[in-house]
């Protein structure tokens, strides 16, 4: 472990050169779950909804898994608002508060069917207006399953992008607003599906790797004080 030096010999920040040298940095290292779930073939909007429903205080590990197991059994709204919340909580039952989930992935399905004729709406309004779902799932469903420009803001991005210096905010909310006027379009969906194995794996919560990072040069370690 080593003490940290702030600032000194810093070269200034270039987001394209930091994006670059993440992506080439995360490549041997699992996608977040969203974005492998969509690989996968589970990329429409209604299952990126339920992914991320199951995904909210959930290890991505967890969330693979009872992601794929619910996708056996009921991939559409229609097929979901025909099981009862009992069934859907059993299905989901390894995601923690499994038991609010499955009550509310029943009332959305159940309200896609009956307003929306069973094609979940690309809209971000409506979306928001669902139980449970906020703007962090809402911008990873549009984005993910509905291919819309968005930055999904969840607790590696606020991080990450924080600690860089590229963004001087206090909350995720703050960093979002942020990173909507800062960050280059092209980056929008990309910042989340790269920052979150960069964050879980080399720049941790705690101790962070930055003697390996390939952005320390840049980087100017906002908050950090001690690093591996």
């Amino acid at each position: 472990m080593s003490e940290i030096v702030h600032e000194e010999g810093k070269i200034p920040f270039d987001i394209d050169v930091a994006m670059e040298a993440v992506a080439e940095a995360v490549e041997s290292y699992p996608p977040a779950a969203l974005f492998q779930l969509a690989d996968e073939g589970y990329g429409s909007p209604f299952e990126q909804l339920v992914a991320c429903m199951i995904s909210i205080r959930t290890l991505d590990e967890t969330t693979l898994v009872v992601g794929r197991r619910f996708f056996t059994r009921a991939r559409t709204p229609q097929a979901v608002n025909q099981l009862s919340a009992v069934e859907i909580d059993a299905l989901i039952a390894e995601s923690n508060f499994h038991e609010a989930k499955a009550r509310q992935l029943k009332t959305i399905a159940g309200r896609i069917v009956a307003d929306f004729g069973g094609v979940m709406p690309c809209d971000e309004a409506v979306i928001l207006s669902f139980p449970g779902i906020g703007p962090k799932c809402a911008n990873l469903i549009l984005g993910i399953g509905c291919g819309q420009a968005r930055i999904s803001v969840d607790v590696h991005v606020f991080r990450v992008t924080n600690r860089w210096g590229y963004v001087h905010a206090t909350s995720p909310e703050q960093t979002l607003r942020v990173l909507e006027e800062e960050l280059p379009h092209r980056y929008w969906l990309d910042i989340n599906r790269l920052l979150v194995p960069f964050g879980k794996h080399i720049c941790t919560g705690r101790l962070p790797h930055c003697s390996t990072c390939p952005v320390l040069p840049m980087c100017r370690q906002v908050g950090v004080t001690r690093h591996r």
